[in-house]
Parts: C-alpha cells; sequence; structure tokens
C-alpha cells in the first residue's frame, strides 16, 4: 500500500513537471515559433510513449529527463533593457538623487488620439521631497470588477502629478498573455509618466472606469514610498528583472514599495485581493489607508473619475479629474 502511494506521487509528481514544460515550450521564448510548439508536440508522445510501454515507476523517472532540460534551459533566460522595445516602453527613465532634490529624465508625456495609437513625447523635471502634498491610489478597471489596474500618483504643492505605473515591458509586435505573464516573457517596466498620459488614456481613449483615492499616510511616509519608487526605478535601469504574473506584477510591487516605505512597521500584507487587483482599493480600506468616514461602497461610488464627453485632456487634467471627489 505504501509503495503504491509512493508510485502515485512519483508519476503525479512526473506529470505535473511534463505539464508545466509543455507550457514553459509553448509560452516561454525558449525558441523561434513554431519550433517551441514543435518540441512540445515531441516531448507530449515520448510521455505517452513511456506511460503506456514502461512499468509506473520507470515512466515516472523517464518522464521526468525532457521537464528536467526544459527547465535547465529556462534557467539561462536573462531579462535584458536592451530590445526593440514597444514605443511606450522604449524610453527607459532614469532618476538622480541628490538629498531632498530629484532628478527625473525621461518622463513619459504621450497625446493619446485612440487606444494604442499616441505621439510619444517625454520630459525631464525636478522635484523637492520636501513638497509632496499627497499620494493617490489609482484603480483602473479594464475587463471585469475583478480585475484592474492598479497605480500610485505624487502630487506636489506646486500642482505637479507625477504617476508610477508597474507594467509589462513588451517588444514589438508582442501581446500580454496572463499565462505568459508566469515564462519570463516581459521585463518589469516601472512606467514614469504624467498623468495626462497615464490616466487620460484610461477615461478618455480607452474609456475605464477610473478610481481615484487619497492615501492616508503622514508626510514623512509620502516622501519615503516615493523615495522607495525612485530608487526602484534606478535599480532596473542597473539590473533588469522579469515580470511575473503572480510574484512580481503590478499590485505586489505596490506592496513591496509600502514595505520599503515603512521600515519601523509593515503597512501592508499579501491577500487574495491584490491577486484579484480590481479589489485592491477595498483592501486598502480594510488596511485603514483610505477614507473612513465613509462606508466603502459609497466611498468607490464617489471615488469615479467621470469625464464630460467632449472633455479634452489639457494642462488642467489633474485637477479636472479631482473635481467632486471625496
Amino acid at each position: 500500500m505504501a509503495r503504491g502511494f509512493t508510485l502515485t506521487l512519483l508519476a503525479s509528481g512526473a506529470l505535473l513537471f511534463t505539464a508545466w514544460a509543455l507550457l514553459a515550450l509553448h509560452y516561454a521564448p525558449l525558441a523561434r515559433p513554431p519550433a517551441g510548439d514543435v518540441l512540445a508536440g515531441i516531448l507530449l508522445i515520448l510521455t505517452m510513449l513511456a506511460l503506456v510501454w514502461l512499468p509506473l515507476r520507470k515512466a515516472a523517472l523517464v518522464c521526468m529527463i525532457g521537464p528536467a532540460l526544459v527547465l535547465a534551459w529556462f534557467l539561462t533566460l536573462r531579462p535584458t533593457n536592451d530590445q526593440q522595445w514597444q514605443p511606450e516602453y522604449a524610453v527607459l527613465p532614469t532618476v538622480a538623487i541628490d538629498g531632498d532634490t530629484v532628478r527625473i529624465t525621461g518622463i513619459r508625456d504621450f497625446a493619446w488620439h485612440s487606444e494604442t495609437e499616441a505621439t510619444p513625447a517625454y520630459y525631464d523635471a525636478t522635484y523637492d521631497l520636501r513638497t509632496i502634498g499627497s499620494v493617490d491610489l489609482i484603480v483602473s478597471h479594464w475587463s471585469s470588477e475583478a480585475i484592474a489596474h492598479v497605480f500610485v500618483s505624487f502630487g506636489f504643492q506646486d500642482g505637479r502629478h507625477l504617476a508610477f505605473s508597474v507594467e509589462t515591458r513588451r517588444t514589438v509586435g508582442q501581446e500580454y498573455s496572463v499565462l505568459g505573464g508566469f515564462f519570463r516573457n516581459y521585463e518589469l517596466f516601472y512606467v514614469v509618466a504624467d498623468e495626462r498620459d497615464l490616466i487620460g488614456v484610461r477615461t478618455d481613449r480607452r474609456h475605464e472606469s477610473v478610481y481615484i483615492y487619497p492615501v492616508d499616510v503622514t508626510p514623512e511616509r509620502r516622501r519615503l514610498l516615493l523615495l522607495s519608487y525612485l530608487r526602484q526605478v534606478q535599480a532596473l535601469a542597473e539590473r533588469p528583472v522579469f515580470y511575473n504574473t503572480l510574484t512580481d506584477n503590478c499590485t505586489t510591487n505596490i506592496v513591496a514599495r509600502a514595505a520599503g516605505a515603512a521600515a519601523d512597521a509593515p503597512v501592508a500584507r499579501y491577500s487574495w485581493k491584490l491577486l484579484a487587483s480590481g479589489y485592491a482599493d477595498s483592501y486598502v480600506y480594510d488596511l485603514g489607508r483610505l477614507n473612513q468616514d465613509l462606508p466603502f461602497d459609497e466611498l468607490k461610488r464617489r471615488s469615479l473619475v467621470r469625464r464630460p464627453a467632449d472633455a479634452q485632456i489639457g494642462r488642467d487634467f489633474s485637477s479636472e479629474i479631482r473635481a467632486g471627489l471625496p
């Protein structure tokens, strides 16, 4: 009985390992299409033959060989900043920090004409960390209630806003895939942008449901949070990393940056609401970091950005989208 249980575990492990290898050959950039799918087909056929012709124990061991070779191949993949990137990810922002003065080059300010077409533009700017007046959580629902893109924006006392969005850095012609995000398909990219670009494309061009929530943190915590983002931008410029759908995505990076701004005590913990990113605002509310004077459902209803049909993305965009918000 114990022997049978051991064999069952061994066979199950071999099949799961094989399933991973098949997905990796299909999704991971291990070989040019259709070579990956051809190799996946060969591996599948060999696995089936082993299961049919060999005793279970030997079949399980033989079935481990192919996936082990795929894993070794997979581990050779390395992230890079040198690719032919899609236009919105082509320019890597750089940051220079001198005390409380920050100089950022390559702040994205695209003028979006449609959901996907834009005129590229960038600018450089200097900020004083002592003048951060606000930090907002932005939740943009582009599909269902459970699916949203989550990012943050910092407001300064002079009226400027600086937004940070963690995204997949994709090459020309490459499309986003949730499953592909598990297999080292994309580099992790911090978009540093003007709100006219990062929020404007979502409210006025893609017509997503965009919610803006002021986050209740102290001025020092705002400063540390922005520094955490800036240092990560510096780190990615020097050493790129892969995006991962589960462990290194837009919401988990927000948690990591929040933790980096709270050395004295953690302000965030992982939750299923971060995996179902559409509920990230509810999660932050439960932490006590959003307006507690209103029930969450009412806060969310009143935090929705409502844009007139004839609205234009002008210089007053940041103040216009906040008009009437709690």
